[in-house]
C-alpha cells in the first residue's frame, strides 16, 4: 500500500506530494512528463503531486528522460520503480497489449495506477486487472483525459438544462493520420484505429448517453495490410430508440467534431480529443450560446489531480472514469471487433 492512500491530513501536515512515476518513455511519456513538471509549479497543484521517477528497459533512455524533464529518479527496469517506496502513483505508458501485464504488477507491488487508454487490449483483460485491484484496495483508473475535462461538465450541463430538448442522436469522430507507428500497425500490440483513436468517440457518446441497454451494432472497417483497422463506422442502436454513430481512422484527417441532436436543438463540441469550444443552436440553426472552456496546462492535469486526490481519500476509482464505465467500453469495443472477425494474435 503506498504511504498516502486514504493519509489526506498526513500528507497536508507533513507537507507530503503524491510522487508520480512514469513507467515507459515512449511519446505520451513526453507528454505526461511535461504535464507533471508544469503541475509542479502551478499554484493549484504545487502541494498535490510531484514528478518522481521514470523506467524505460533501456536505462539510458530513462536517464536521459528524468535528466529532460527534472525528474530526481530513473530506473533501467520497472521492477527497480515498483521496489522504490516512494513511488505513489505509476502512469502505465507503454502500449495497449502491456496494460494488464503491467497493471497487475504495479498493483502487486503495492502503487496505485493510472492506465493510459485503452485500459487494456480486451474485456477480460480488463475485468482481471480490475479484479486485482479492488483486491488490493488500492486506486486503479483509465488515462483517457476526455473523461476528466472541464468540457465534459460542460456538455453534461447543457443536456440537463434541457434546452436541446431530448437527445435523440450523437455523432462524434476521431480520425489521425498516425499509421508510421508499430503501435499503431502491429496486431501483437493490439494495433489498429480503434483502441487507439476509436475509443474516443465511444467514450463521447458514452459519456452523453450514459449507460443505457444497446439493442444492435452496425459496423463495418478497412483493414489495414497488417490486418489491424485502419478505418472504423460504428453505428449504435439503443433500446430506447436513441441512436449514436463513430468514426474512426488511422490513415486520414477529420474535424473531430462531436454532435448532440435533441428535439428542440443541438451541439456542436470543436474537436471531441481536447475540446476547444461548446456550440448550441436551436431548431433554426441559431446560435444560442457558445462556451468556452478553460484554459489548461496541456489538458492532462486533470486526470494527474483527480488520481491524486482519490489516492490521498482512499478510493479506489476515480468518479470521471469509475471500474463500471471501463468495463463497459472495453465490452462495446470487443463486440464490434467480434463483428469484424478481428482478434489479436495474443487472444
Amino acid at each position: 500500500m503506498s504511504r498516502l492512500n486514504g493519509n489526506r491530513a498526513q500528507a497536508q501536515s507533513e507537507h507530503l506530494k503524491v510522487n508520480v512515476a512514469i513507467l515507459g518513455a515512449g511519446r505520451i511519456a513526453h507528454a505526461m512528463a511535461t504535464t507533471l513538471v508544469k503541475m509542479a509549479a502551478a499554484p493549484r497543484y504545487t502541494d498535490l503531486v510531484a514528478p518522481y521517477a521514470v523506467a524505460a528497459r533501456d536505462g539510458e533512455r530513462a536517464a536521459a528522460f528524468a535528466a529532460q524533464y527534472g525528474f530526481p529518479v530513473s530506473y533501467g527496469s520497472y521492477e527497480e520503480l515498483l521496489a522504490d517506496p516512494h513511488v505513489d502513483l505509476v502512469y502505465i505508458a507503454t502500449p495497449h497489449s502491456l496494460h494488464a501485464e503491467q497493471g497487475i504488477m504495479c498493483l502487486q507491488a503495492g502503487k496505485n495506477i493510472l492506465v493510459e487508454k485503452s485500459f487494456t487490449a480486451n474485456a477480460a483483460q480488463a475485468r482481471e486487472l480490475l479484479a486485482v485491484a479492488e483486491a488490493s484496495g488500492l486506486l486503479c483508473t483509465e488515462a483517457i483525459w476526455t473523461r476528466y475535462m472541464p468540457s465534459r461538465r460542460i456538455i453534461d450541463d447543457i443536456v440537463a438544462s434541457g434546452v436541446i430538448g431530448e437527445v435523440k442522436m450523437v455523432d462524434a469522430n476521431l480520425c489521425y493520420p498516425v499509421s508510421g507507428k508499430a503501435r499503431m500497425t502491429d496486431p501483437m500490440l493490439a494495433g489498429g484505429a480503434l483502441l487507439d483513436v476509436g475509443v474516443y468517440p465511444l467514450n463521447f457518446i458514452d459519456m452523453v448517453l450514459g449507460p443505457r441497454p444497446i439493442d444492435r451494432i452496425v459496423t463495418s472497417m478497412t483493414p489495414y495490410e497488417t490486418g489491424v483497422d485502419a478505418h472504423d463506422a460504428i453505428t449504435l442502436h439503443y433500446a430506447d430508440g436513441t441512436m449514436a454513430t463513430a468514426q474512426a481512422s488511422m490513415l486520414v484527417s477529420s474535424d473531430r467534431g462531436g454532435y448532440v441532436w435533441g428535439t428542440d436543438g443541438y451541439i456542436v463540441c470543436q474537436n471531441i480529443n481536447n475540446v476547444e469550444g461548446i456550440d448550441v443552436y436551436n431548431n433554426d440553426h441559431a446560435l444560442v450560446a457558445h462556451h468556452d472552456v478553460p484554459a489548461q496546462l496541456t489538458g492532462y492535469e486533470y486526470q494527474v489531480a483527480d488520481a491524486a486526490n482519490a489516492i490521498l481519500d482512499g478510493l479506489t476509482e476515480c468518479a470521471a472514469m469509475p471500474h463500471a464505465d471501463t468495463v463497459r467500453i472495453m465490452e462495446l469495443m470487443d463486440q464490434v471487433r467480434d463483428q469484424w472477425g478481428l482478434a489479436y494474435p495474443f487472444e
